[in-house]
């Protein structure tokens, strides 16, 4: 064995060495060199960790979030989790639009209507599942759709988000879409529950005003803060979002007992 070489390898050994006295002094100060050992793996771990919380920070800027912020492993793996969360949602919003919204639609009016049964049933009563089938049905098959393409339809009609415009599409909201699917939502849910045309009539005649009455003091807010600040093709999302309570009020008048036309 050469000279050099042993003089190379003692060089190593003392690099280690000092780097592992580095360590030991860093994350150690007891007589155990087996925690010392610990602390170099947890000096390894934060290294990675740093370098996960740069990707996460790149990945948000991509996505116009605020940074992440982290202050401890389990707090970083629920940061990580919902930005992953986002991240997929927002990737299915791009790739599969009309489905994704659909989708959202028959999830919220599924918690709706169960939300309302469980305000108005007493204890020992069982959820009406079909009801709440029928509520998903509509969210996933009519509404969803529907709202895609109405708020296409809007910000190409009117494209600024300025005051005026935002009035604009709120008054489209309140005298066309509104009251539409209102009617739809009303005959829809009376037909499928097997009521004549002349009872589906009879219920719009009863159901109908109170309940534009009551959008009109509901929506309008909502509706501003949706095409004020909130992208297109997330408005449908933060519209359903408004939409569950209204919804829990919604479900609630769909369940009335059909007018006796006799």
């Amino acid at each position: 064995m050469s000279a050099g070489f042993i003089k190379h390898g003692i060089k190593t050994h003392h690099s280690s060495k000092s780097m592992y006295n580095i360590w030991k002094t860093k994350y150690y100060s007891g007589p155990d060199s087996s925690t010392a050992t610990t602390g170099a793996s947890k000096y390894y771990y934060q290294i990675q960790q740093s370098k996960s919380y740069s990707r996460f920070n790149q990945k948000a800027k991509e996505l116009g979030l605020p940074s992440p912020t982290f202050s401890s492993s389990s707090s970083s793996s629920t940061t990580s989790f919902k930005l992953g969360l986002v991240s997929w949602y927002l990737g299915m919003l791009k790739s599969r639009p009309i489905i994704t919204k659909s989708v959202t639609c028959a999830l919220i009016y599924t918690a709706a209507d169960l939300s309302s049964q469980t305000i108005v049933l007493q204890p020992s009563e069982p959820y009406d599942l079909v009801r709440t089938l029928r509520m998903a049905g509509y969210g996933m098959l009519i509404l969803g759709p529907s709202l895609h393409f109405w708020f296409n339809f809007v910000s190409r009609v009117l494209p600024k988000r300025d005051l005026v415009t935002t009035l604009k599409k709120i008054v489209l909201g309140q005298t066309l879409y509104g009251p539409t699917m209102t009617v739809v939502f009303f005959s829809v849910n009376a037909a499928l529950q097997g009521e004549s045309g002349s009872e589906i009539v009879a219920r719009l005649k009863r159901d109908l005003v109170p309940t534009m009455i009551s959008g009109v003091m509901y929506w309008p807010l909502c509706d501003f803060l949706t095409f004020k600040f909130i992208p297109v093709h997330l408005q449908p999302l933060v519209s359903n979002g408004f939409s569950y309570l209204w919804n829990v009020y919604l479900t609630y008048m769909a369940s009335q007992e059909k007018v006796d036309t006799t």
